[in-house]
Parts: C-alpha cells; structure tokens; sequence
C-alpha cells in the first residue's frame, strides 16, 4: 500500500511545528472539529518530538478569496531561521486547489518547511521521493475534485429551486426568510412591512414626489429595516425597492426574470408605473427651491422645450400693502430671443377649463352607473356559465387521460400512442386553464373601479380648485400626460382613459366608451391599475391667496 510504503522512509529535519487545523463554516467552529483536530495534531507532535511554535486556528475557506490568515501562517514560517513543520490533519485542511502549490513547493524546496500530515501519515521535505510528492499531488487533486463536485450539486440544487420558483437568498423587504412545515427554507410576507411597501409603490406612482422626498415619508411610515434594531431606509434602498420586480411575482436572478412562487404585494401594472416615473416619463427634472409650486417640474416650454420655472414677486402699493403673485417664466413665442413673464393663476384657469369638461350632470352620471352595473352583472352570468362549460370539458380530459393510462397498461396501445394522444389531451388541458383564468378575471372589480373613477371626474374641477398645491399636482400627473406654455397659451394632451370621458356628452357616447373599456384587456387592466387619488380640501387656517 503507498501509505505503507511511504511511512517507511518518513524523514524529518525539523524540530519545531506550526499546528494548522481549518473549518469552513462557523457552524463547525462551534462545533467539535476544530477541538479534535488540535488534540490529534498535540499529540501527533509529541510522538515526534516536535515542539509546537504556535497554532493556526482558521474559519475560511480554502478555495475562495485570498486566504488572509492562512498567508499570516505561511509568513510566519518564512519569517522563521531553522526548519519548521507545518502539522495538518489531512491535505484538504491545507489546500484544496493547486493555487498555493507553487508557493509551498518553493518553500519546501528551500528547506524552509516541511508538511506533515496526520491521517494520510506521510510527509513532504526536499528530500522527499517521488511516490511522496505523487501522494501530496493526489491528494490535492482529490480535494479540488470534492470541491468541483460540491460546487456543482450546489449550482444543481439552486437551478432546480429556481425552476421551482424559490427564492435562494435574503428575503426583501416585506417579506421574511422563515421555514415551512417541514422545515426547509421559504418566504412568507411581513405582516407589519408589506403594506407599507405596497404604499410606497403607490405614492410614487402618483409622479407627486421624487425619490427623495419619498424617503422621507418612509420614516414617517415607520417603513423601517430588518437589521438589528431596525434602520429607517436610505434613499438607495428606496430606489431598490422600487426597481425590484419580486414584489409583482417574478425575482431576477443575473439579469434574467424567473416566476417565483410566492404573493405579489402589488401588480405588474403598478410596477410599471413605478418605472416610467423613474425613467422621467410623468415627473420631469427640476430645481429645488424656497418654495413649492403647483406647475414645479411639470410643465414645458412649447418654443424651448426646456422646464418652465416658476418664481414669486411681490409688490408695495402706496397704501403700503404688499401683494405676492407667482409667475411662470418661459421664452416668448414671437422672439425666440426674449423671455416672458406669464401669471400662474391666469395658467390654472386654464387647466380649470379643461376640467370643467369632465362634469357629468347627476341624471346622466346615475344612468351610466346603472349602465356599468348591468353590463357587470351580465358579465358575471356570462363568465359563470363559459367557465362551468370549460370545466367539465376539463373533467373529460382528465377521464381519457386515465383512460389512456389504462389502456397503455393492457398493452391494447404502445408508448408512441400513448404520448401522443396524451400530449394532445394535456395541451388542451392548458389551453382551457387559460380560458377559465381570463373568464375569472371578469370578477375583478372592474365595476367598481369605473364607478369610483367616473364619480372622482365628474367633480374634477370643484376638488383642483379647492385642493392644496401637492393634491393640485396629483391631479395634473393623474390626468395630463403632456403640459406645454406658448406663450400665455396652455398646450395638453390626456392620459388614457381621460382622452375618451372628455368626449362624451351624451348617454350613447358614455356606454360605447364603457363598452370599449369592458372588452379592450388593455384597457380594462388599466383602469383596475390607475392608483387612487386622495384630494384634501385647503385647511381652514391655511393663509388664503392674495386677491388678484
């Protein structure tokens, strides 16, 4: 045998050791390994006459990073005039890669160390023969082996909970690492965080508040960390949260998407929306400022196309009262060259008249809620009576599928046969599940959500009058997807599904606009997507506007 063989020839100059023992994990520095290497090397060191220099305890692994205290061992054994003994237990406790190979070979070659190791009972010194250095080659080759073949069921094991639709690291915020029933590892939502994250989607939906103002409300919320006692959450987190698609159901693992199998917190078209924001498409870049403004970054110059900033200007009249009008400053459309000064009251008047446009008469806005209603109800009947079709079709299915089993168990059909029709049965199988998952969808809430959306509009101009300035730009980035100046001319165009309410005027235009929003998918997703809108009346005690 070579261990035979080699521990006949075991030839050592060195008097004095370094003891060398090494875990991977803090789960085995707690444990005992640590411990029962010590005593083996303590006792293999006196058995040969060695006396022991210091011991080496490390806790890293020996094929990631640069090793950092297994290199302070080896420099210490340079630092060192004589011989010394580098003890281990096994040669997977030293290296498990050829990486350092050529460093300790030189050093051995040197006569600066020499490698003992416990269990293979054999060592390495520059005299060693060659069947001694095969055996240490061996022996490392062996590790790396193990390692690869660790790395690889790891790799396996992470692509099948993947496929799965399991998440494979710290759970986001909202959600908790937690162990299901039968003790493997799972995500559950945070009862406390989740709304609040969900809350925090929504608000900024709105385009109202930029990242960092919406860190701020966070703190106000509580939205707070998991670490340690809790951390309120920093600007970076905010924006990570914000672009993290595992709160509508899909988690990105290196910059591909998967399905994951745990609850949304919010949907996809909230997300979305979340997303155009970020990328500048409702909140546009501005300055901050004393003061906050109801047009602040929401507003271009039709003949610049740059932001129309805002400023306050104050006059002293000669009976000494001082009256304070905000103003808009965009480029005069007649000289390119030259600016110009518009009221921003005068702009609001304006943006009043469009929305004066979407007052529905309380006779009309009543007969197209019943309208709505109806057509709701004759939805449901219809969804039930298509999807109690496609389920006992499904039932069918699922009665030639065993039916086929049986026959391919009798031998009466071969495996091809069986495949075949079996793969026709299960396609159509899927084909149904889709059918009665869009039929469930037609119980969404879609009726209420147009309800509540036409009776917010239908006062639209009443609640932006009498709204404070942040409620006034909720509105302005809910319904306008375009504002420009010409001049002290207002320019706009709608968002969808403001452009077709604003056309109607009569009973027949109101139900084929409702029509087309019950069966355009598109569509109706965007209506049961569109966040809600909170208008606050002015406080009582706020300072009432200058007459102008």
């Amino acid at each position: 045998m070579l261990n035979e063989v080699i521990e006949t020839d075991i030839k050592s100059t060195a008097r004095r050791a370094i003891i060398f023992t090494r875990v991977s994990s803090k789960d085995q520095e707690d444990g005992y390994s640590i411990e029962a290497q010590r005593h083996r090397l303590e006792n293999y060191c006196e058995r040969r006459g060695l006396t022991v220099d210091k011991i080496f305890e490390l806790v890293e692994s020996s094929t990631n990073g640069d090793r950092r205290q297994f290199m302070a061992m080896v420099k210490y054994a340079q630092s060192q005039k004589e011989p010394i003994a580098i003890v281990v237990d096994k040669v997977d406790r030293l290296q498990r890669s050829l990486r350092e190979y050529p460093m300790l070979d030189n050093l051995i070659l040197e006569g600066k160390i020499e490698l003992h190791f416990n269990s293979e009972n054999y060592i390495i010194h520059k005299n060693s023969k060659s069947q001694e250095r095969v055996a240490w080659s061996l022996g490392i080759v062996m590790a790396q082996s193990y390692v690869d073949s660790l790395r690889d069921n790891v790799k396996r094991s992470i692509n099948h909970k993947i496929r799965l639709g399991e998440w494979i690291g710290a759970a986001p915020i909202g959600y908790l690492n937690a162990k299901d029933e039968r003790g493997r590892s799972t995500v559950v939502v945070d009862p406390y965080r989740a709304p609040l994250v969900k809350k925090l989607f929504e608000e900024y939906s709105k385009g109202t508040y930029t990242v960092s103002e919406l860190t701020k409300k966070t703190k106000d919320w509580g939205l707070k960390t998991r670490l340690g006692k809790g951390a309120c959450l920093g600007k970076s987190k905010v924006y990570q949260i914000l672009n993290n698609p595992f709160y509508y159901g899909r988690m990105k693992i290196k910059d591909k998407l998967y399905l994951h199998c745990y609850p949304p917190l919010i949907d996809k078209g909230l997300f979305d929306q979340c997303q155009a924001t970020l990328n500048g498409w409702h909140l546009k870049p501005f300055k901050w400022g004393v003061h906050d403004f109801v047009f602040r970054g929401l507003l271009t110059c039709a003949i610049s196309g740059k932001t129309v900033s805002s400023d306050r200007k104050k006059k002293r009249y000669a009976s000494g009262k001082i009256a304070e009008w905000t103003y808009l400053r965009c480029t005069h459309p007649g000289n390119p060259g030259k600016l110009m000064w518009v009221r921003e009251d005068a702009v609001l008047t304006q943006v009043e008249g469009v929305l004066k446009g979407f007052e529905v008469p309380d006779g009309l806005f009543h007969r197209i809620i019943d309208y709505i209603r109806g057509s709701d109800q004759q939805d449901q009947q219809d969804a039930r009576r298509q999807t109690g079709l496609l389920k006992r079709e499904q039932e069918i299915i699922t009665s030639r599928i065993d039916t086929l089993l049986d026959l391919l168990l009798d031998q009466k059909i071969d495996k091809a046969e069986f495949d075949g029709k079996r793969n026709q049965l299960q396609a159509r199988k899927a084909e149904i599940e889709g059918q009665i998952a869009t039929w469930n969808k037609t119980n969404d809430g879609f009726a209420e959500k147009l309800t509540e959306l036409i009776d917010s509009i239908s006062n639209i101009c009443v609640k932006f009058a009498g709204s404070q300035i942040e409620q006034k730009r909720q509105i302005l980035n809910f319904m306008f997807a375009n504002l420009t100046l010409r001049g002290n001319k207002l320019m706009y165009s709608l968002k969808k599904p403001f452009e077709k309410f604003i056309e109607c005027a009569t009973f027949e235009e109101w139900r084929s606009v409702v029509d087309a929003l019950r069966t355009d998918p598109d569509l109706r997703y965007l209506i049961l997507t569109l966040p809600a809108i909170e208008i606050k009346e002015k406080n009582q005690t706020e300072s009432p506007e200058n007459d102008h």
